[in-house]
């Protein structure tokens, strides 16, 4: 059944469909899974992964959909609310459907953001579990993480207080003469803390560790959660560990995890983190949430794991990428499929009329403050000149030879005639067009879409990357930057450039991926900018490297990596009833 969603908050609806949501053992029953596939986590679960691709290492893969998005509001257009309102919509037409999304972060989830549960009738549950911190990934991840700079800092106060004999007799292990300025990690916590992005550690006694400027960053951007995101295994986790760049010594060289013997640990923390958790849509239809990693300065996707599980259960997998197509797509595409060998069969563009308007030259749009009136009432003009920056992702979409949808993920203020215009240009643009009231009425409202999305998974697809593994890094980023964000070029600092040519130069890196940093709220590096500008090149002032999940990360434009909080936060809403212990609050 469908909830009223005007009238009644997502943890109401949420509350509501909780009631019949399936058990552990009737999830076993439904999914067809063996009794040890299936590890009880209170009325969760999680999957054990190995044991189910084994038993199902012969049965075909189901059809595999990628959902992705428009360039979007400061708001979010509604991937994850898309997601699961087209797993209800197959399952409305009677498909085995099932999916996988990302775990939310704390720090959204107290902030302006609110948790990435969906909304309305397309909407996870059980949404507290959901957004309050799951079956334990994350702080797993965080214990993993915080102990890697345990053991870095401890090291460096120890080299200090300790001559070489004393060292070798005490830990064992050579003199690394860390560079304090050259450290490379900091800690992490799963909440939006400015105060913490520059720090002073270690202050006090020369027993009081090693005195030097630090930083915090909010977990999901973990490089533990950027492994966890692109792993086959725990063997292929428990070496990516060991690669992790801790700092680099003084005369240049790296320091990693594994020179200071801590990826053992830290795979021990992490050990039960490489299991997806099972949850459900609000119509029952089952969905795995499976890492986290940011989509600016990581793969943006859930894990490589879930999608593998997911194409052996289901007939239709559904999994979802972050930020908009030349973000999440784009490392979906060249980074994701790659690493997995998996192929695609149709990509969904979420498109909102309210994005579509704000390309077109409409006024700001400032989260936590109301919309202005021209995003809710009928403004063609607008929307005409916008959907320029749907057919651009379009364009993006077929590239790649996956099958394109436009979901237009439909607001209630929004009209006919609005509608009209968008499937007009997204036709004429060569991709199917679908409406979809998921948010109001659930999978029914997700017939459209549905049926468009299974018609263009029987479709033939001709699925290529846009580079090949072989191009140098500044080719690379040179074609991403003119073929996916429609610049005409690549500008480099000279100090990246010069850290782009020693890794070229450097065999040990020509595997590793290209994951471009920078905004996701326009196609160029500037935020401000809107629609499909033109006539601009993307400056690259540094090439971030994560060794361990073997990343280059060409950065342009600033990119923090902690957030802030704002003066308005949602954690002011979200309370307990002190006699059941239910939450309230969540949106």
């Amino acid at each position: 059944m469908a909830y009223n969603a005007v009238e009644m908050a997502d943890w109401q609806i949420s509350e509501a469909a909780e009631k019949n949501m399936p058990t552990p053992e009737e999830w076993r029953d439904k999914l067809g899974l063996t009794k040890e596939e299936v590890l009880p986590m209170g009325r969760l679960s999680k999957l054990d992964f190995l044991k189910i691709i084994d038993r199902l290492q012969d049965k075909p893969d189901g059809k595999y959909i990628e959902v992705t998005a428009i360039t979007p509001t400061p708001l979010g257009e509604g991937k994850s609310t898309t997601s699961l309102g087209l797993m209800e919509g197959l399952g409305a037409r009677g498909k085995n459907v099932g999916g996988a999304l990302r775990q939310p972060s704390g720090g959204p989830t107290m902030n302006v953001k609110g948790t990435a549960a969906g909304g309305g009738n397309s909407l996870l549950i059980p949404m507290t579990e959901f957004s309050l911190g799951l079956t334990g990934d994350i702080n797993d991840i965080m214990n993993a993480h915080n102990l890697a700079m345990v053991a870095l800092t401890a090291r460096m106060q120890h080299e200090r207080n300790y001559n070489d004999e004393q060292l070798q007799r005490l830990t064992a292990m050579r003199r690394f003469n860390i560079d304090p300025t050259r450290v490379e990690l900091g800690w992490i916590m799963d909440l939006c803390a400015q105060s913490l992005r520059n720090i002073v550690i270690g202050m006090g006694g020369r027993f009081d560790g090693f005195t030097m400027q630090s930083k915090f960053g909010i977990a999901v951007g973990s490089e533990c959660m950027a492994i966890l995101s692109i792993i086959k295994d725990l063997a292929d986790l428990r070496q990516r560990l060991d690669d992790i760049t801790l700092a680099f010594d003084k005369s240049g060289n790296p320091v990693t995890t594994g020179d200071l013997e801590v990826g053992g640990a830290m795979t021990a923390f992490m050990r039960n983190t490489i299991n997806p958790t099972l949850m459900s849509t609000a119509e029952y239809q089952p969905c795995m949430v499976h890492a986290g990693p940011f989509a600016n300065i990581a793969v943006g996707q859930s894990s490589i794991i879930a999608d593998r599980v997911g194409l052996k259960l289901f007939d239709y997998h559904v999994t979802e990428s972050g930020f908009a197509a030349d973000i999440g797509f784009e490392k979906f595409w060249n980074v994701k499929c790659r690493f997995s060998g998996l192929k695609p069969h149709v990509s969904v563009l979420t498109s909102t009329i309210r994005a579509l308007k704000m390309h077109g030259g409409g006024p700001k749009v400032v989260a936590g403050k109301a919309l202005p009136d021209e995003y809710q009432k009928e403004n063609l003009e607008l929307l005409e000149k916008g959907c320029e920056n749907m057919v651009h992702h379009i364009n993006t979409i077929r590239k790649s030879g996956i099958n394109p949808v436009v979901c237009v993920n439909r607001f209630y203020t929004d009209t006919d005639a609005e509608v009209a215009i968008v499937k007009k240009h997204a036709e004429a643009a060569g991709a199917r067009c679908a409406e979809s009231n998921h948010w109001l009425s659930g999978g029914e409202g997700a017939l459209e879409l549905a049926d468009a999305v299974s018609d263009a998974c029987e479709e033939e697809g001709d699925f290529k990357f846009l580079y090949p593994i072989e191009m140098k890094l500044r080719d690379r980023v040179d074609m991403i930057a003119k073929e996916v964000y429609g610049a005409d070029g690549v500008t480099w600092s000279p100090e990246a450039e010069a850290k782009a040519k020693m890794l070229e130069d450097d065999p040990k890196y020509a595997d590793y991926a290209t994951m471009m940093v920078k905004t996701h709220l326009s196609l160029t590096h500037d935020p401000v900018i809107k629609g499909v500008p033109k006539g601009w090149t993307i400056p690259i002032n540094n090439v971030l490297i994560y060794s361990g999940a073997k990343f280059l990360c060409p950065c342009a434009g600033t990119i923090s990596l902690m957030p802030g909080t704002s003066s308005s936060p949602a954690f002011r809403k979200i309370d307990v009833d002190v006699n059941t212990g239910k939450v309230s609050g969540l949106f």
